[in-house]
């Protein structure tokens, strides 16, 4: 029997890249999203040439019953406001946003259970705790829920996902409730808001010298598709309890700096860097703890850093 899968925020970055592996599974997808990015998209075209389904809908307000009558036997709840810069110009918006969309797909969910539920959530549930010394490195999924800086404009993005999580976790469905913390996920179509695509423009622009925030800092970043493979797994994971996992690639930690000069290697330019203060709320370091998953799942990353960014530059400079 064909699987029935619905992703909210299914258009999106991560959204569409699970949508393709999943098509390719065999599975029958809906896509849930209210277009944001632009319904003008050739990746997006492509995926419902091959089957999928959309329904265009912002979830700020409730699903429709007749929009989906049928039940899925896999929900996965992906839309929500990214970004640091959004979370700094329009917290408000970022929490309302995220909240409203996570209690009104719980609310459809209540309606017609899906065998199982997957919630997107985020490195920065654990961030507060590694940066209060109520965690080491790396980090794992069991930390205690910390905000640091409680009146920090970016606080709101990891406030919307500790709230999702607990309330998807504590719904009281039957279904297998499954809670993903990506790590810095990084790829081809992932927009415009994070350090890479950010950092491919500034320096393709010919900056010199390249103001580099939080230069010192670390992360741990993951391969879209790595994250694919390790959100399937999740799903497929038939323990009946909730499950919460850490998403990643803790093979390779790198500095900022370091990876602004991959980037600037790949382009062909040399600029000076200029270190600058790190954004507002900005940890120092993100490592993921992966032995629960790799437990579960037997899950590795299998892009390297040096193999992703050059597909990640060769699609932004198409």
């Amino acid at each position: 029997m064909t699987e029935r899968v619905l992703i909210t925020g299914g258009a999106g970055f991560v959204g569409l890249h699970l949508a393709r592996r999943l098509q390719r599974d065999g599975a029958a997808v809906t896509l849930l999203d209210d277009l944001s990015r632009g319904a003008d998209d050739p990746a997006l075209r492509r995926v419902l040439d091959d089957g999928a389904t959309l329904a265009r809908h912002d979830l700020t307000t409730p699903i429709p019953d007749a929009l989906l009558p049928d039940p899925y036997d896999t929900v996965v709840h992906l839309a929500a406001v990214v970004g640091v810069a959004q979370a700094l110009t329009r917290p408000a918006a970022v929490l309302r946003t995220n909240l409203l969309g996570t209690v009104h797909l719980a609310d459809w969910c209540a309606r017609r259970p899906p065998s199982v539920l997957l919630f997107s959530s985020t490195s920065e549930v654990g961030d507060g705790a590694a940066r209060t010394g109520l965690a080491g490195f790396p980090v794992p999924e069991d930390v205690p829920w910390v905000l640091a800086e409680p009146g920090s404009p970016r606080t709101a993005y990891a406030l919307g996902k500790m709230a999702g999580e607990h309330l998807l976790g504590h719904l009281g469905l039957p279904s297998r409730v499954r809670i993903a913390r990506y790590h810095n996920v990084y790829g081809p179509r992932m927009g415009n808001r994070h350090v890479i695509p950010q950092l491919i423009g500034r320096i393709r622009g010919g900056e010199d010298p390249l103001g580099l925030p939080g230069a010192d800092q670390t992360r741990s970043f993951c391969h879209v598709d790595d994250a694919v493979d390790a959100t399937v797994a999740v799903l497929r994971h038939p323990d009946p309890g909730a499950v919460t996992v850490n998403i990643g690639n803790d093979r390779e930690e790198i500095r900022i700096a370091d990876l602004a000069g991959r980037l600037c290697a790949l382009a062909g330019r040399s600029p000076r860097i200029d270190p600058r203060p790190a954004p507002q709320g900005s940890p120092d370091r993100r490592a993921p703890d992966l032995r629960r998953l790799r437990e579960l799942t037997g899950y590795e990353p299998a892009v390297g850093l040096a193999d992703g960014l050059r597909q990640t530059y060769a699609w932004y400079t198409r």
